[in-house]
């Protein structure tokens, strides 16, 4: 896993303007709506060859000019805007609400740093795959991801294969049932490597199973033997951090589980499309043949600000990119960069072959041993320093 940014993250500025234009046919939200806005391009273009082929006098009666739409746009622009705003609150709260994972899981792993020898060795390598285990299993809660048709077929009759029953809820009618379904996971991946058996097979059968790794973490710091250093205001810390992480839980299944109310929301499209098909009604005794091609563009910019709040309502569906952040919590967690470089968080709390001289051999940068000749090598240097991916 690499610890740099995803190179798909990308910031778009104002001098990317042909960047995007030339992949315009590329463009998300035009795939998402070529529906709609195709439908209304041809509409529109009809409504142009009907008006150019009769006769004036009946031209003229298809015409409603642009005031009515006009006076409508404020209308439907506020209707956007509102679900629009509605919805980038729950892309920022569900961004909120990992960043705090992210925060507590560092806190809890820099507890179990410096206490270590209270803690026990055992106990916090235990701790370390129950916290490593959490953002994995959070995203499997909110987004169940199981093996497919062809994966399960291979790894058939072998102990790789694990069993989980998801819930699912079936309506009939009015009413609602919870049924389960299967879902298979490989053992031998995230987060499944992380637990041994016998704490998995009792993991798999919860239902919430980040809650069940929280009220693990709860046990495991209820267990440790108070001492000088790690008494009762130590293990209150700590069970508030693993408080965090439930609540974490208890935000992020709302923000899946409930929907921007369905009334405004068919409402919005609903109106949003009746204005779009009286459209070219409006336009073609000023547009003419090109009422279609200008409908398609309007049509386009409506629906696609419609297609973002639909796509940033729920920011668990690929807005936030949860995996990448389960891999961040992974590394800081359990030190999961062990390469030539030597890029481990533990090492910050290891003072191998460090003396108390090594500190006082420096300059004095601020103070008195400050001179000029050590200030213009400093900057020397600090100049042939290159910005790795500007």
């Amino acid at each position: 896993m690499n610890c740099f940014a995803d190179p798909n993250d990308v910031r778009y500025g104002a001098s990317d303007w042909w960047h995007n234009v030339r992949n315009f046919h590329h463009s998300t939200i035009l795939k998402e709506t070529r529906g709609p806005v195709l439908a209304i391009a041809v509409w529109s273009f009809l409504v142009s060859i009907i008006h150019r082929a009769l006769p004036t006098h009946r031209a003229n009666s298809m015409c409603l000019g642009s005031t009515p739409h006009s006076l409508l746009a404020g209308s439907i622009g506020l209707l956007l805007v509102f679900r629009t705003n509605s919805a980038y609150q729950r892309f920022v709260e569900g961004r909120r609400t990992w960043e705090s994972i992210l925060n507590t899981a560092r806190d809890i792993t820099r507890f179990l740093s410096c206490y270590e020898a209270d803690i026990g060795f055992a106990r916090k390598a235990r701790i370390q795959r129950l916290l490593a285990a959490f953002p994995y299993l959070l995203h499997h809660h909110i987004q169940p991801r199981c093996l497919s048709d062809g994966e399960c077929e291979k790894l058939q009759h072998s102990a790789h294969v694990l069993q989980l029953n998801e819930p699912r809820p079936i309506e009939f009618g009015r009413k609602s049932e919870v049924s389960t379904r299967r879902c298979f996971v490989d053992k031998r991946s995230l987060p499944w490597c992380l637990l041994p058996d016998s704490v998995l097979e009792k993991c798999a059968q919860s239902h919430n199973r980040p809650l069940w790794i929280s009220d693990r973490l709860a046990l495991e710091f209820t267990e440790i033997k108070y001492s000088d250093n790690f008494s009762s205001r130590e293990r209150l810390d700590m069970l508030k951090q693993v408080s965090k992480l439930s609540e974490a839980i208890g935000h992020c299944e709302p923000l899946h589980n409930t929907a921007v109310p369905l009334n405004y929301a068919r409402h919005a499209l609903r109106s949003l499309t009746v204005w779009s098909f009286t459209l070219p009604f409006g336009l073609v005794d000023t547009l003419g043949l090109l009422t279609g091609p200008g409908c398609f563009f309007i049509a386009w910019l409506m629906f696609g600000i419609y297609q973002i709040g639909h796509s940033i309502e729920d920011p668990f569906k690929g807005s936030l990119r949860l995996t990448d952040m389960s891999n961040s919590i992974y590394r800081d967690v359990m030190y999961g960069d062990r390469n030539a470089a030597g890029m481990r968080r533990e090492s910050a709390f290891r003072k191998e072959n460090e003396r108390e001289s090594d500190w006082g051999s420096l300059r004095d940068a601020f103070g008195l041993g400050w001179t000029v000749s050590a200030k213009e090598t400093m900057e020397f240097h600090n100049d042939r320093l290159v910005l790795l991916n500007p």
